[in-house]
């Protein structure tokens, strides 16, 4: 295999690019904007030294021919950014805690799914906004789905261990209370603990095909991917989301996305937060 420094990092032949483009977009709805070529080509060179190919022809054949898709996934990886921290955009968490949580007082059980959650810090943040507001029952009355489309990354979430850098957003009751401080070679390290992992259930799913059973859902966090979409494939994903919401359910995203364009009969509330109508609005 050769050593990747000396690996060849050349902006990509513009069909090299677009058969990269295309393959991204109809399998995860990933819009790779012209001028990106270059950076395409650092991120795949990496890919192509781990995969030990030798050439980009090579490269692409062993993605589209894994009869396992793990290939596939590995590429989307290269190409996106799962940068996440907990309690990343607090103005959510304050929502849930001032709002959604008292709303839920006297109903059944609350069901929230995370989409999109990457390696685990949103949904753990979540479980732990919950059981400082509900305490132990939420064991029972919660439920939350944590779905991403890569199994490399579903597979940190579940260990549930993370560098101390992630929890700058972590109060130090919370990390007394739901977090292990590492030892001895996991110096600088917290792992999350029992009861706050076994309040999430992490499952493979690609938003570009709907599952069979999913839902409803009080609450959908959907943050920082619609970003990588055209507006089709966003229009598509929203309209998706939707449906899976219950009425007078909540759809959060990311600060940095709008729904500006997109036909979701979706209500504004609060910046990146809207509510699906309940049916006693509708009637109104």
């Amino acid at each position: 295999m050769p050593a990747l420094d000396n690996f060849p990092c050349r902006p990509l032949r513009d069909s090299e690019f677009a058969r990269i483009r295309k393959l991204a977009y109809d399998t995860f709805g990933l819009d790779l904007k012209a001028g990106k070529e270059t950076l395409v080509s650092t991120r795949l060179a990496r890919e192509i030294h781990r995969s030990g190919c030798t050439t980009f022809d090579q490269y692409y054949r062993r993605v589209v021919e894994d009869p396992t898709g793990e290939s596939l996934i590995n590429l989307i990886d290269a190409l996106t950014t799962n940068h996440t921290a907990f309690f990343r955009e607090p103005q959510h968490f304050d929502f849930l805690r001032s709002r959604f949580l008292p709303e839920q007082a006297g109903r059944g059980n609350i069901d929230i799914w995370s989409a999109a959650c990457s390696s685990g810090e949103e949904p753990y943040s979540i479980a732990m906004c919950l059981l400082d507001e509900l305490g132990a029952a939420s064991k029972q009355r919660v439920r939350i789905l944590a779905t991403d489309i890569s199994t490399r990354v579903l597979s940190k979430a579940a260990r549930g261990a993370y560098p101390a850098e992630r929890f700058d957003g972590v109060s130090p009751h919370q990390l007394r209370a739901h977090l292990l401080r590492g030892e001895g070679r996991w110096a600088g390290w917290y792992r999350v603990k029992k009861d706050v992992r076994d309040m999430v259930e992490f499952r493979r799913l690609n938003l570009m095909e709907p599952p069979a059973q999913l839902g409803p859902f009080g609450l959908i966090f959907c943050r920082n991917v619609m970003i990588y979409f055209d507006k089709p494939t966003q229009q598509r994903v929203v309209q998706r989301l939707t449906g899976y919401l219950s009425p007078g359910g909540y759809l959060f995203t990311g600060h940095s996305e709008s729904l500006t364009g997109i036909e979701h009969g979706l209500t504004y509330v609060l910046p990146a937060i809207y509510r699906k109508p309940s049916f006693a609005s509708r009637e109104r």
